[in-house]
């Protein structure tokens, strides 16, 4: 199967892609950040005029998998028309393109479309109440998708790995600040449910090896704050964890309003794929392991020309 990839020097994207060159071909799209990837790229900006219609045409893929995005919650509130462009009108274009050519795509969403007010966990039920720009576009991203492309994956997530930076995920910037010494909030009364950016990956190959569509919540199974998430992270790789203060979200300085809870039901996609979701356990050991097999420094040598 031929994959189509954009967003593929991101943290997803290229976790992504990794995962599935093995059994798959892989075309990334990129605007020039990757210079040395083991799979081919298509260089292009697809918020240009003409650029969607001439990548999808030029790479001819079985799926396409739109992993772009801009996911900083405070750029989106900074510049509410560059996220709308990006989160909103060009998942839409992509997925007229795509029925218009009997292509199947997976729209990469987020949990944050939800306001945290509910009790529990959140189904693919639930009606979407988005409080920051960014969680606005991306409600509006998936219900533009499904309407245009009703074949079409929308996959709720949130997820953590090793970035191309090395400051993408949150389990990066634990990692770094704990690593040197630096002492750093984690909010206690953040409710979500991480998965690793590879298992993720995996997860999806599976998705559409199997044809589903529709909107799924592709996160990890066990919901817990960001403070345990970064004590997890610590006791891992035998830091302290004592450079973690408890601290409310309600105390930051943060622009972008963040929902308290973000625990998603995952028993729908588990049930269509016939097997459970990889545990969060299991995660946590394999972003362990990647860095003491030097996966990092791998992908750092993705841009070097």
């Amino acid at each position: 199967m031929k994959l189509l990839i954009t967003g593929s020097s991101g943290l997803l994207g290229l976790n992504l892609a990794l995962e599935a060159m093995p059994e798959h071909e892989v075309i990334g799209v990129d605007k020039g950040r990757l210079k040395a990837p083991p799979f081919r790229t298509i260089q292009r900006d697809l918020l240009d005029d003409g650029a969607v219609d001439s990548v999808l045409d030029e790479a001819r893929p079985d799926w396409l998998i739109h992993c772009a995005a801009l996911a900083d919650l405070e750029a989106c509130e900074a510049d509410p028309t560059l996220a709308r462009r990006l989160n909103a009108d060009l998942p839409s274009a992509l997925a007229k393109a795509c029925s218009a050519r009997g292509l199947p795509m997976v729209q990469i969403s987020t949990d944050a479309v939800f306001d945290g007010m509910k009790s529990g966990s959140y189904t693919e039920e639930d009606h979407p109440i988005p409080v920051s720009v960014y969680a606005r576009t991306k409600v509006d991203a998936e219900n533009a998708v499904l309407e245009a492309n009703p074949d079409a994956i929308v996959a709720r997530v949130n997820f953590y790995g090793w970035s191309l930076s090395g400051r993408r995920s949150l389990a990066e910037f634990f990692h770094h600040n704990l690593t040197n010494s630096k002492s750093m909030s984690g909010y206690t009364d953040v409710i979500f449910c991480p998965m690793h950016a590879a298992h993720l990956g995996q997860t999806l190959l599976k998705m559409t090896a199997m044809g589903l569509h529709g909107l799924y919540h592709v996160v990890g199974t066990q919901p817990m704050s960001k403070y345990q998430f970064g004590v997890e992270i610590a006791r891992k790789f035998g830091l302290n964890d004592g450079e973690i203060s408890p601290k409310s979200i309600s105390a930051s300085s943060l622009m972008a309003r963040r929902a308290h809870n973000l625990y998603l039901s995952v028993n729908k996609l588990s049930t269509d794929l016939g097997e459970p979701l990889p545990s969060f356990s299991a995660g946590l050991d394999l972003f362990y392991a990647q860095f003491k097999e030097g996966f990092p420094q791998k992908l750092r040598s993705y841009t070097q020309a």
